[in-house]
């Protein structure tokens, strides 16, 4: 059996579990899937990415409202939505000359409300 050390955080046994190691092989996804999952998570990295999430999670906004509500160039947040775009995680629309952002859909507003809940325990 592991003797697990809390001091240290770490395992001080060279036993393999095997039947644990086979069975968690057989339920990881592809590696497609998960390099896919890891680049979602590289857009999450980015806290003006995160701003404009939250700031959508509260209302469909154009870019100029959002570039007022967080304080920065027009520019830059079109370039932060053209990430999160490419990421799916937004969806947008036009009005006229307007073209306003919203969250793509439930699941968005899932990952984020569970990352925020998260955090907020710890």
């Amino acid at each position: 059996m592991c003797a697990y050390t809390a001091e240290v955080d770490r395992c001080d046994c060279n036993i393999i579990h095997e039947e644990v190691v086979n069975d968690v092989r057989r339920h990881m996804p592809d590696e497609d899937i998960l390099l896919n999952l890891s680049d979602i998570f590289k857009v999450f990295s980015d806290s003006t990415r995160v701003k404009i999430l939250c700031a959508l999670f509260q209302a469909e906004m154009c870019v100029c409202d959002i570039a007022v509500l967080l304080g920065m160039t027009k520019s830059s947040i079109s370039h932060q939505l053209r990430i999160l775009k490419q990421a799916k995680l937004v969806n947008y629309r036009k009005d006229g000359k307007v073209v306003y952002y919203s969250l793509a859909d439930e699941h968005v507003k899932t990952i984020f409300n569970q990352s925020f809940l998260l955090v907020c325990e710890n």
